[in-house]
């Protein structure tokens, strides 16, 4: 208790400016330790969104489940539609990362170029709106899981705590909310409608798909049908 006291003190004692220095070094370090936590199995991370729910008194659904207990084409259906490389890049895919900067310097890139590992630690510690700020913590984050997270584990939480909806979060919520079944019994077409609508879930609904949401589902759900290879990393 002494100890404490005294770095306290020490603390205290400090200019302003290296209290404020000293607090956003523990804060930019914080995800990074719960990094390390969320390698153990049985916790169960919540995304900033969630806690933000929290905060404003809206609440939300999430129900955690495990990744063999999600039906395999759904892993596929997201796997082909947001990160195709997912097996094969250690959290940043550099090669799209290259081209996306290429794009937004000769200013025609529309493309977010964010990989399931990027995606999830941005659901984790960060925030939604696109900036460089938050892109440059984004990728040191990312390569740190990727390092520390099993490939099975990225996958398995970026299942259960991506958004689907108005307070819809993971796939157990989202595949009981819009289709009226549990994860592990989705359909091939079902699975390819929650993959296409993650970009945008407030907008792409899953289960009221427009003719736009419908053709690109089925584009989606083509590829997933020769995804095998794509996927071994997940169930080998």
């Amino acid at each position: 208790m002494p100890q404490r006291s005294s770095l306290f003190a020490r603390f205290k004692d400090r200019p302003l400016w290296q209290r404020i220095v000293l607090i956003l070094i523990g804060l930019l370090l914080l995800p990074y330790l719960f990094i390390l936590l969320y390698v153990l199995p049985f916790v169960h991370p919540v995304s900033t969104l969630m806690l933000r729910d929290v905060v404003t008194f809206q609440g939300y659904d999430r129900r955690w489940v495990p990744l063999d207990q999600i039906a395999p084409v759904l892993v596929k259906s997201v796997l082909v539609s947001e990160d195709g490389q997912f097996c094969f890049h250690g959290g940043v895919d550099w090669g799209e990362m290259r081209m996306l900067v290429q794009e937004t310097l000769q200013g025609k890139s529309t493309r977010g170029g964010s990989t399931i590992p990027m995606q999830t630690v941005k659901n984790l510690f960060l925030w939604n709106s696109r900036s460089f700020v938050r892109k440059t913590l984004e990728l040191p984050l990312a390569v740190s899981a990727s390092f520390v997270w099993p490939k099975r584990r990225m996958m398995e939480i970026y299942l259960n705590v991506a958004e689907w909806g108005p307070g819809i979060y993971g796939i157990e919520a989202a595949a009981r909310y819009h289709f009226k079944v549990p994860a592990s019994k989705l359909t091939a077409r079902q699975a390819a409608l929650l993959a296409v609508s993650l970009p945008n879930p407030i907008d792409r609904v899953a289960s009221k798909p427009g003719r736009g949401l419908s053709q690109l589902a089925s584009l989606i759900q083509r590829r997933a049908r020769n995804a095998d290879e794509y996927i071994k990393c997940l169930y080998d």
